[in-house]
């Protein structure tokens, strides 16, 4: 038994053992599980892929005189004004003024809010327009400025819904080409795609969040951030494998970081042909190896982890809970699956490269006493389901 006091007293000394999710498996079949949970101290995980459910609060300071922002946009990326007079919230899917999205299907959507997140990063100037009706304490009514992300007073990542603990796999069942927020589905089942780090992502390896809480710390795109809360649509009350890892979505995380200490590469503006614009995130999260059933639940493979292959034509569109059949991500990593007795190819949105390099990045952070672990101050539901919104009359 170790405590998160024990840990972060060993990694400021220096002498923290920290491994990769992609590392312990066989570190354990070496070593057995009672001597590597007394060694190991750390275990970092990762992922990188679209998140939709992202977005940030920028604070752009008074002008003078000073306006209370009603509308506003972002190198025409409208975003929200709902609060105080110059902070706004941009949405990762929001697409640009005059986008025509789909009415030439199937549309381009070049340019929308993850792609102005990602410019954010990377210092760019980018254009701000606002529009006010003008209050006696914020009499400007119109403004038009360029500024960079060190401009701002604030630029802070906020994401109601990261880190998706498993995941869909994508096909499409019709005799015509779709286009989803999984991808360009070939029609009569000629391609599937699937979207997770498998055997690196965090939840995976934290299965009933017994270590990932409220308040725990993270690595989000080279960020420290954390945990706020649990993710939107987060319901760990879900049909498992006897091991315990969901076989559906199941949980989620809200997270937070400083967009001024993250790096480019890691926050990156994502087009979806068809369907829409979003963001790609790299986000790490360490592990802290209490006990032994931690540090077994880290141990986790590809090969262990089923993925529920859904239709995206119709059963996804409709809600009908249709199941065509699993596969686990070992299968999905190979480049081919079978469904029904067919051999399909396999497509990624998420990157294992991608999410092997933060959980490293991680890693060596945590070795050099730069990043901490917190211990939750709250822990995440483990039993609640998702609620459909349902269509109602009006009450008489």
């Amino acid at each position: 038994m170790k405590t998160y006091e024990q840990i972060n007293d060993r990694i400021e000394s220096g002498k923290a053992v920290v491994l990769t999710a992609d590392e312990i498996m066989d570190y354990v079949d070496k070593k057995g599980l009672a001597a590597a949970a007394n060694e190991v101290d750390v275990v970092t995980t990762a992922t990188f892929g679209p998140m939709c459910s992202s977005g940030c609060f920028l604070n752009f300071g008074h002008s003078k005189p000073k306006i209370r922002m009603s509308e506003a946009w972002v190198e025409d990326v409208l975003v929200y004004t709902g609060v105080a007079a110059v902070d706004v919230y941009l949405g990762a899917t929001q697409l640009r003024y005059g986008d025509p999205a789909n009415m030439y299907h199937p549309g381009e959507f070049r340019y929308g809010g993850g792609h102005v997140m990602e410019d954010l990063v990377a210092g760019k100037t980018l254009q701000l327009f606002a529009l006010s009706y003008g209050t006696d304490c914020y009499p400007l009514r119109e403004i038009r400025t360029y500024f960079t992300i060190n401009d701002l007073n604030q630029a802070i990542m906020v994401n109601p819904r990261n880190c998706y603990q498993n995941y869909n796999v994508a096909i499409n069942d019709s005799d015509k080409t779709i286009y989803t927020y999984m991808g360009t589905l070939e029609p009569n089942r000629k391609n599937v795609n699937y979207c997770s780090a498998g055997q690196l992502s965090p939840l995976l390896n934290d299965p009933f969040y017994d270590v990932i809480g409220v308040g725990t710390k993270v690595w989000m795109a080279g960020a420290q951030g954390h945990v706020y809360a649990e993710g939107t649509q987060h319901a760990g009350g879900c049909e498992r494998t006897p091991g315990g890892i969901p076989k559906g979505g199941a949980g989620t995380l809200a997270l937070s970081g400083d967009m001024k200490q993250m790096r480019p590469e890691f926050v990156r503006g994502v087009t979806f042909r068809g369907y829409g614009v979003s963001l790609a995130l790299g986000v790490g999260i360490p592990i802290p190896i209490l006990n032994e059933d931690v540090l077994k639940r880290t141990c986790v493979r590809d090969r262990d982890i089923l993925a529920p292959v859904i239709d995206y034509s119709l059963d996804y569109p409709q809600n009908t809970g249709k199941v065509i059949c699993y596969v686990n991500y070992e299968q999905l990593r190979s480049g081919r699956i079978e469904v029904k007795g067919k051999e399909v190819e396999v497509g990624s949105l998420s990157s294992y490269y991608k999410a092997l390099e933060i959980a490293n990045l991680l890693a060596d952070e945590i070795r050099r006493g730069d990043f901490r672990l917190t211990e939750p101050i709250e822990p995440l539901a483990k039993d609640t389901k998702m609620k459909p919104l349902v269509t109602r009359k009006k009450p008489s």
